[in-house]
């Protein structure tokens, strides 16, 4: 029904900044909210932000507070991840995901996911 494609993750020293992009095609009109999730080596995956795509009601996770802002551009069906003062805690796997009015407690849908390296 719907698809997640991710874009924006490389390599960046620590201190830079990054901006990842989410792309929904499909049944958009079903989402309710759009997070990102990272998942480091040797970690448990985490919501790093979320947002809603009517109210735009953000969430951010503490390890992330002040550094990172998620926005959204409904006309292109878009997520955006701006990531700053990055530091090589935030080297992980980002993952776009998608909650659906069906089901509004559980992302059904994911993306490939994008690699942030931050090197020191």
């Amino acid at each position: 029904q719907v698809q997640l494609v991710e874009s924006g993750g490389g390599l960046v020293q620590a201190g830079g900044s990054l901006r990842l992009s989410c792309a929904a095609s499909g049944r958009t009109f079903r989402l309710s909210r759009m997070g990102w999730f990272r998942q480091a080596p040797g970690k448990e995956r985490e919501l790093a932000a979320s947002i809603t795509w009517s109210g735009g009601v953000t969430y951010y996770a503490d390890s992330v507070k002040g550094r990172f802002t998620i926005s959204r551009d409904n006309a292109k069906n878009t997520v955006y991840l701006q990531m700053n003062s990055l530091n090589p805690e935030d080297t992980a796997v980002y993952y776009c995901a998608a909650r659906t009015e069906a089901n509004p407690l559980r992302y059904d849908y994911w993306g490939q996911g994008t690699q942030v390296t931050v090197s020191s």
